[in-house]
């Protein structure tokens, strides 16, 4: 079963109520951690992402406006500073209860076409859909956040494939961006490998090993979400991503916690 609902704000170009919106920034607290300011300006960029965007929900799950709403905000948090034209050429956000399945298709070196299904919880299309498990969603909050994660590839797409290599503002130098990029991403590599030998947990999604774009949106979840441990463990990555999104939610987060001390 297909259900379809364009949002209460796609019909009457209402904002996002109060209550939603509080319910929504509650339960995410990486959003929490943003100031009055910042919080006003992600609820105007969810409000007009909602009004651009159609939701589509498939199988057994029963769209909701609480559910459009926490997709928009944590969607557009890496746009924040960026403005919501870097979300222009597409319009579906495809939402399953769950994982789901999608047939790949792969050549060999002999020209030989290998098909096979893979599980997945997100997938981002260049120019069509995004997909989301909205149970995976529901896990966003610790390191981990398929949102975010698919949303980066979005960026990453729009200079072509997802290599882990967005459109750069001109602040940043390109040659420097792929220098750093390959250093932490070899680094991370290596660091699967031994934690494979080892059974050593790792600090961030072992998934992001699997390409630079990969790297790029798997680091781009722990740059939302787990700033300071990714400042930690690379610098110098996590300095390139703030120059790209035009934020440090590292500082943020900092500022949020001391505020809160005696």
């Amino acid at each position: 079963m297909i259900d379809k609902l364009l949002c209460w704000l796609r019909h009457r170009q209402a904002p996002v109520p109060d209550a939603l919106w509080n319910v929504v920034i509650a339960a995410l607290p990486f959003l929490q951690a943003l100031n009055k300011d910042e919080q006003l300006r992600l609820r105007r960029l969810a409000e007009g992402f909602l009004a651009e965007k159609e939701f589509t929900a498939v199988g057994e799950l029963e769209l909701s406006d609480a559910i459009c709403v926490s997709i928009a905000a944590q969607g557009c948090l890496p746009i924040l500073e960026l403005g919501l034209d870097y979300y222009r050429g597409w319009v579906g956000v495809i939402v399953y209860a769950d994982e789901f399945i999608i047939p790949r298709s792969v050549e060999d070196e002999f020209g030989i076409v290998h098909e096979y299904q893979e599980l997945a919880s997100g997938e981002a299309w260049d120019g069509g859909p995004l997909l989301i498990s909205w149970r995976d969603a529901q896990m966003a909050g610790s390191g981990y956040n398929v949102v975010i994660h698919e949303f980066a590839h979005k960026l990453d797409m729009r200079n072509g494939e997802a290599n882990g290599i967005p459109p750069l503002p001109a602040q940043l130098s390109p040659s420097h961006w792929q220098q750093v990029l390959d250093t932490a991403y070899d680094d991370f590599c290596a660091r699967v490998d031994a934690s494979a030998d080892s059974a050593q947990e790792m600090l961030f999604d072992p998934y992001a090993s699997e390409n630079p774009g990969e790297f790029f949106a798997v680091m781009s979840e722990a740059f939302f979400e787990t700033p300071a441990l990714l400042r930690t463990e690379y610098p110098a990555l996590y300095a390139q991503l703030a120059g790209f999104y035009r934020q440090d939610p590292a500082s943020r987060i900092f500022r949020k916690t001391a505020g809160r001390q005696p």
